[in-house]
């Protein structure tokens, strides 16, 4: 069972307000917990949502709390330590194969905007251009390169490892988990890891450091469209089932309260959020965070919809070895309920 620490909590308390979806008024705020991996822009909705007040509005006392990474959110969520969860869509997956039935929520995202391949800028300099080149450099012990993602079985190791597979360079590095944005940084500061598999922020924060630079970019659409087909669902808000048929209203108001800040995201420019979501992101400069938070904008699901052509070009991601992940159908795992009414009661 994951452990909350005190330290891994940044909470600000919400309370009072109205239950927006059904717009009934509520007694009392209800106490809840929305868990997000690491401080990263890519969760940003649930921090729009607590930093603007939607939580608030929707009656909900709502603490945010950082997990550490997708892998130790799952944890959380499974645990019933949390309501809602945001990460890969996989985790969601994850848990209904091993008996703990959950369902995706609200997807964030058409494409993943985490998959940029940030090698150690004196590998760069020596002439490795490609990760062909990469994959066959040798680490000064004679092993394989060393290839970071915040953890093994999260969104960067899912995408980045369908990239290396689909050219048949997965099994000539080592892939090992690094955590949060601060140790991700200093494993490629201190030269433990070789690239780092992360998003603009934190290639940004490492070019201005000179730490490091880009070598392939699986953000780019162009790229994306070779591999993956199109649009995917990639990052997700999910909870587990039990969660929905325990407090469906408290469900239906966590829903609203999201799906009203990726309206307020994309009416904003990104300065306007990164003003709003700083708190949660402090770890890297703001100039690192604006441009991240504008890539995001480029890739984000406005309309919060999982189609069956969108599932389909997944399922070759999700449902492969590397995962271990056993094939879902799709209402298997998604939830459109909460959405729909929140649609409804706040058209986009």
């Amino acid at each position: 069972m994951a452990r909350l620490s005190r330290r891994s909590a940044l909470t600000v308390i919400a309370a009072g307000g109205a239950a927006l979806a059904g717009r009934h008024a509520w007694a009392e705020a209800t106490a809840s917990r929305a868990i997000y991996p690491v401080a990263v822009p890519v969760y940003q909705t649930q921090y729009v949502a607590d930093r603007i007040g939607f939580f608030k509005e929707a009656g909900l006392d709502c603490k945010l709390i950082q997990g550490g990474s997708g892998v130790k959110t799952r944890e959380i969520i499974a645990s019933s330590q949390g309501d809602v969860g945001i990460g890969d869509v996989t985790h969601p997956m994850q848990l209904c194969n091993h008996g703990r039935a959950a369902r995706i929520l609200l997807p964030v995202d058409t494409r993943s905007n985490s998959v940029m391949f940030i090698i150690r800028k004196d590998l760069k300099d020596q002439g490795i251009a490609t990760l062909e080149a990469f994959t066959q450099w040798k680490r000064p012990d004679g092993h394989k390169p060393i290839v970071s993602v915040s953890s093994l079985g999260g969104t960067n190791h899912v995408w980045a490892s369908y990239y290396m597979e689909t050219m048949g360079l997965d099994d000539k590095v080592t892939w090992i988990g690094t955590g949060n944005v601060d140790t991700m940084l200093g494993s490629l500061k201190s030269k433990q890891v070789d690239i780092l598999v992360s998003s603009l922020s934190l290639l940004n924060e490492a070019q201005q450091q000179g730490w490091g630079e880009l070598l392939f970019d699986g953000t780019d659409e162009a790229i994306w469209n070779k591999h993956i087909g199109g649009k995917v669902p990639v990052t997700a808000h999910f909870t587990l089932q039990a969660t929905i048929d325990k407090d469906p209203a408290k469900l239906q108001a966590f829903v609203t309260a999201l799906w009203r800040a990726s309206q307020w995201i994309k009416a904003h420019k990104p300065a306007e959020v990164y003003d709003t979501i700083e708190p949660y992101v402090g770890s890297t400069s703001r100039d690192a965070n604006l441009l991240e938070i504008a890539a995001i904008q480029k890739v984000a699901d406005y309309e919060g919809t999982i189609d069956a052509a969108s599932f389909a070009r997944g399922e070759k991601v999700w449902f492969r070895e590397m995962t271990g992940i056993k094939p879902l159908k799709m209402d298997e795992v998604v939830n459109t309920t909460q959405i729909d009414a929140a649609r409804k009661a706040y058209p986009g």
